[in-house]
C-alpha cells in the first residue's frame, strides 16, 4: 500500500497519522519518485508545531529529503529516466512511499552514494555546503564557533570546516556529545551544561571572540553568539531548536559593527546551477573521506512521531532516517 505521514493540524507528535495514497502520476516536469530512505530533520518539526506557516491542506506531508528509484517521468523532463537512483531536498512531502516532485530539485546518485546515505546528507549536507561556502566564505586560518555540534548538521560542519583548514569551536550538551563532536572535526568542544560557552570561547580566543558564529539554536544562544564573535565578525543564524530569539535589536550589532544573516537552504536548491555544483562538492567530500556520515538512528516510516519525539528530547545523535 502507498502511504504516507500525514498531519491535519499544528501540534505535537500526536497529530501525525497515517493515510492511503492513491494513483500518482507526475505532471510535466515532474518525476514520481519511490522512496527508499527519508531524512529527518528539526526544519520537519518547526512546520509541525506551527512554528513556521501551515500549509493550506487538511493532510499536510511533513519532511524535507528523501531518496529512491524514479518510477514515472513526466513530459519535458530531460537528464532523469526511470530507474534512476536519486536524491532531493524539498520542504514538506517526503514523509511518503512515493512523491512526485518538480525535476528541478532532484540529482542522480553516484554509484556509491546510497539511498540511505543520501536520505541523510541532501539537506544537512547542502546546508553546510551554504553555510560555509555562500553565507561566510571560510577559509584557512578562520575560528568558526558552531552550536549543535553534535547533531547531523554538525557532525558533518566539524569535519567539512576541519578540512579547510579552519580552527573549529563546537558547542554540545553532555560529556558524550562533547566527544562525538571532537571526533568529528572539531578542536574545541564546550559542555554547554556546565560552561558558560562565551566566557570558554574568548578564553580560546585570548579575548578576540571568533571571526564566524553558526547558530542553529536560537532562543538560547543567540545573544551570547553575538558577544562571542569578534569585531567586524559574522553571525550566521539559520535555525531556532530552542525557540525562536524574540529580544533582538537592530542596535546590538553595534556592539562589535556584527554582521548578521538568516538564510533558507530552499533559496539555494532552487537554483538548478547552484544545486548541481553543491551536490557534486557533497558526493565528493562524503566519498572521498572528507566527511564521514553517522546515521545513528533509523526509525520505519510509520514510527515517524517516536522519531520526533527523539529528536526534540536530544536523544539523537549524528543523522536520524526513515526506512520505507
Amino acid at each position: 500500500m502507498r502511504y504516507a505521514m500525514a498531519a491535519a493540524k499544528p501540534g505535537g507528535s500526536e497529530v501525525i497519522r497515517k493515510i492511503e495514497l492513491g494513483d500518482m502520476a507526475p505532471a510535466a516536469g515532474e518525476v514520481l519518485i519511490r522512496h527508499e530512505a527519508i531524512g529527518i530533520n528539526f526544519l520537519d518539526i518547526y512546520i509541525r508545531n506551527g512554528l513556521y506557516p501551515w500549509p493550506v491542506e487538511t493532510d499536510h506531508v511533513l519532511g524535507s529529503e528523501g531518496a529512491g528509484i524514479i518510477e514515472a517521468v513526466g513530459d519535458g523532463v530531460s537528464g532523469l529516466a526511470v530507474g534512476d537512483r536519486v536524491g532531493y531536498t524539498l520542504a514538506n512531502g517526503a514523509y511518503a512511499t512515493h512523491r512526485v516532485i518538480d525535476a528541478g530539485y532532484v540529482v542522480k546518485l553516484p554509484d556509491n552514494v546510497s539511498s540511505e546515505l543520501a536520505a541523510s546528507i541532501m539537506l544537512k549536507g547542502l546546508t553546510v555546503a551554504y553555510l560555509i561556502h555562500d553565507s561566510f566564505k571560510v577559509e584557512a586560518g578562520h575560528t568558526v564557533l558552531f552550536h549543535a555540534a553534535a547533531g547531523g548538521v554538525g557532525l558533518i560542519a566539524g569535519q567539512w570546516l576541519n578540512a579547510l583548514g579552519a580552527t573549529v569551536i563546537g558547542t554540545a550538551g553532555g560529556a558524550e556529545k562533547c566527544a562525538l563532536a571532537k571526533a568529528n572535526g572539531y578542536h574545541h568542544v564546550i559542555d554547554y551544561t556546565s560552561t558558560d560557552f562565551e566566557a570558554e570561547v574568548m578564553r580560546l580566543t585570548d579575548g578576540k571572540g571568533v571571526d564566524v558564529t553558526y547558530d542553529s539554536v536560537g532562543n538560547d544562544t543567540m545573544a551570547r553568539s553575538l558577544t562571542s564573535t569578534r569585531r567586524h565578525g559574522t553571525i550566521i543564524a539559520f535555525g531556532q531548536s530552542s525557540g525562536a530569539y524574540l529580544d533582538f535589536k537592530i542596535s546590538d550589532l553595534a556592539k562589535g559593527s556584527y554582521k548578521l544573516s538568516r538564510p533558507t537552504l530552499f533559496h539555494f536548491v532552487g537554483e538548478r546551477d547552484w544545486l548541481e555544483a553543491n551536490s557534486a562538492k557533497l558526493f565528493t567530500a562524503v566519498t572521498d573521506g572528507t566527511v564521514d556520515i553517522s546515521i545513528n538512528q533509523k526509525f520505519p516510516l510509520a514510527d515517524v512521531a517516536k522519531a520526533h519525539d527523539a529528536l526534540t528530547g536530544r536523544a539523537t545523535t549524528g543523522s536520524t532516517i526513515l526506512t520505507v
